[in-house]
């Protein structure tokens, strides 16, 4: 029997897998998970003999099961092939006494490829599927690094378009960079005045506006979504946690059976949740650590039960969690609630009209599967160069934050389980903030920190970054954060 999708705001509202992926967002502006979790035979001695794409295929295609082995197989290898530079397609470091799992080995380097890779190949295979002659509209918000991947992903994909909205003052230079010198035709780059958690609220708007709806259609085109709302998005990324335990397994750090921690830079909440599903498939998980800078909205919520919104919200050297809004929590809240729909619903709608929601008592009690904390900048910043003093290995700030909120996890609760802290980006895509932390304020601009990240870090120049500052900048609009659906409406020809 076909695995259902349905939302999680109307457990009448169900689809398959293909459709979607096709549809990212639900129309009642829920988000879609699987009415069961597939069971997978999780034997990790076999699993250490298969290669990524091979473990893959094993794992998605429960969760994908309409579309035919024959079809995810192509998807699996178009996505994980040379754009990645190294053949593991996901590497686990051992640093010290601790594992880092790479996750920014693809073409973008950040570890959004991981997932971004396969989607423009789920979408356009399940267009053909379900005999969509639309043109599919990918609409996006980025808080620094799903723009880039997903642009690089479906630029020039026949049949689609892509729009990203980013915060104009609220990603680094790199990432900005690589977003606005984007190419590829069918491409929109739009900075907001206005910060992540405004560019995603509209951008939802925008996909629960039925008129738009109608508007789109009656010009022969859809809206669907680039983010970890999609589960085209979501899913892959179940992949690489299981694939971080097989490693350890395979290295002989760990033995098969044996629980590990994960700790993982959280922002928008697509990744840790991720995580959270491979546990639901038999991974062996302990705890899962929710590492957040100085939004740390999260931590508060995981440590409270209140998810409370009404804050100040900060710029920070790990821009990609910079967010108040962690769209992908709904699932969670979803699943603690025991899959009640009219409780998400409720709860959500508080979020929306109050800014705040409370779990209940038994919602609460189900959150033991995590841990929470947060660093501050001035504590990732020296984490980035205790890092690199004690072993010579750099990561970049938001894999900072992760090792450092492990730290505090550990002398707060003793627990010495084997723990892999996912490493998110690479140093280059934040080289200022990298370079500064190690070597102290430089009076240089990026271009030249970039080489002198080179220098400290013998590591190769990432493709990502040669040439980027001397390539065109393509992408030059700047809009009010109000003015976003009047914008996509022009980009798109709408108004005729």
């Amino acid at each position: 029997m076909t695995l259902q999708y349905q939302s999680t705001r109307n457990q009448n509202n169900r689809v398959t897998a293909s459709q979607a992926v096709l549809q990212g967002l639900a129309v009642d502006g829920g988000l879609y998970v699987p009415t069961q979790i597939p069971k997978i035979d999780l034997d990790f001695d076999l699993l250490a003999k298969l290669s990524y794409q091979e473990l893959a295929l094993k794992l998605l295609h429960p969760f994908f099961d309409d579309y035919t082995k024959e079809e995810l197989t192509h998807c699996i290898n178009s996505a994980y092939d040379t754009k990645f530079d190294t053949e593991e397609i996901a590497p686990l470091k051992k640093v010290g006494n601790e594992y880092f799992l790479e996750l920014f080995h693809g073409s973008t380097i950040a570890f959004k490829d991981m997932a971004l890779s396969i989607l423009p190949y789920l979408m356009t295979t399940a267009a053909k599927k379900n005999k969509v002659d639309n043109e599919i509209v990918i609409l996006t918000a980025t808080s620094g690094d799903t723009g880039k991947a997903a642009m690089a992903g479906f630029a020039d994909v026949p049949g689609t378009s892509i729009i990203v909205f980013y915060p104009k003052d609220g990603v680094s230079k790199i990432q900005e960079r690589q977003m606005t010198t984007q190419e590829g035709a069918n491409t929109h780059v739009v900075a907001i005045e206005g910060n992540f958690d405004s560019a995603q609220t509209n951008v939802k708007k925008m996909f629960n506006n039925s008129k738009l709806r109608e508007k789109l259609l009656g010009h022969h085109k859809q809206f669907s979504s680039a983010n970890s709302m999609n589960i085209g998005r979501l899913f892959p990324q179940v992949v690489y946690y299981i694939y971080a335990y097989v490693q350890l397994v395979k290295q002989a750090e760990i033995k098969s059976g044996d629980t590990i921690n994960f700790s993982v830079p959280t922002g928008n909440f697509g990744n840790i949740l991720a995580a959270y599903y491979a546990k639901q498939l038999g991974l062996p998980i302990n705890k899962l650590i929710c590492a957040s800078n100085e939004n740390h909205v999260l931590t508060d919520f995981f440590n409270s039960g209140t998810y409370d919104k009404n804050r100040d919200f900060f710029v920070t050297s790990s821009p990609s969690m910079d967010i108040l809004i962690s769209s992908n929590l709904e699932r969670l809240i979803f699943h603690l609630s025991g899959d009640d729909d009219q409780k998400t619903t409720d709860l959500m709608h508080d979020l929306e009209t109050k800014g705040v929601y409370q779990l209940t008592d038994t919602m609460k009690a189900n959150l033991q599967d995590f841990a929470a904390e947060f660093a501050t900048q001035v504590e990732t910043s020296a984490q980035i160069a205790e890092t690199f003093k004690n072993h010579h290995y750099i990561v970049d700030p938001h894999t900072a934050v992760a090792e450092n909120v492990y730290h505090k996890y550990q002398q707060q609760t003793a627990d010495n389980t084997p723990t892999v802290i996912v490493s998110t980006a690479s140093a280059y895509k934040f080289p200022r903030i990298v370079v500064e932390a190690i070597n102290g304020k430089a009076q240089i601009d990026d271009p030249e920190l970039v080489d002198v990240l080179h220098q400290l870090s013998d590591i190769p120049l990432p493709n990502a970054v040669q040439g980027l500052f001397t390539a065109e900048v393509r992408h030059k609009t700047v809009v009010h954060e109000n003015q976003m659906q009047e914008i996509v409406e022009t980009i798109l020809n709408l108004e005729s």
